[in-house]
């Protein structure tokens, strides 16, 4: 099981999140000029890149509040944890 460190509350277990997919994902920006294959794009298809990735968290358990993480999904190592609206970060090489 992960301990996520949440930004409010401390570390928690994982059970206590729920993982809310891909970070950032893009809404399209003028939806009625939007085409059925952006469309699909925007809802159905993620990267699911092996290695880092960046997704967003919910602390449903907890404070309620969404976060982002920074996490390499081959080793499940949490590289970096940062709020919604921060710049995502430059991990550092090797990590």
């Amino acid at each position: 099981m992960l301990l996520i460190e949440c930004p409010w509350c401390g570390p928690r277990a994982e059970s206590e999140y729920r993982c809310g997919g891909e970070s950032p994902i893009v809404r399209p920006a003028d939806p009625a000029a939007t085409d059925d294959a952006a469309w699909a794009d925007y809802l159905f298809y993620r990267d699911n890149a092996k290695g880092l990735s960046f997704e967003r968290w919910h602390h449903r358990f907890g404070c309620g509040l969404w976060f982002n993480i920074a996490r390499d999904t081959a080793s499940h190592r949490i590289l970096a944890i940062f709020g919604i609206t921060d710049p995502r970060p430059v991990p550092e090489p090797g990590a």
